[in-house]
């Protein structure tokens, strides 16, 4: 299939929270790391998509997660985003080592990330 789901990620106003909760409720492996941004908590799930815990970026927003979607070239993909009503709540993003992502919103509001490998 093109364009898979490959990380989805929690931005959460109470990290400490969060990874409690989720800690307790499923079998996930949470594990910090530092990130340019600020600290990260990668979720691993063994098989399947797994995901990351981050203080919320955005001012006054809830929790909410966002799935990200691979995609061979994050300019292009943002580019063909907006041409198609998309709006852009992060511009592109590079974490080094690992790739480039960007966040949009399509027309009737949902986030979704568009997360380019570095491989």
């Amino acid at each position: 299939m093109g364009n898979p789901f490959v990380h989805v990620e929690l931005m959460s106003t109470d990290t400490e929270k969060t990874k409690a909760f989720y800690g307790k409720l499923f079998d996930w492996n949470l594990e910090d790391m530092p990130m340019p941004a600020g600290p990260y908590t990668m979720i691993n799930v063994g098989s399947g998509t797994g995901g990351g815990i981050m203080h919320n970026p955005i001012s006054g927003a809830p929790s909410s997660w966002v799935p990200y979607v691979g995609v061979d070239d994050v300019q292009a993909a943002t580019e063909k985003a907006k041409q198609l009503g998309a709006k852009v709540m992060k511009e592109i993003t590079e974490i080094p080592n690992r790739g480039s992502f960007s966040i949009i919103t399509d027309p009737t509001g949902s986030m979704l990330g568009l997360w380019q490998s570095k491989t």
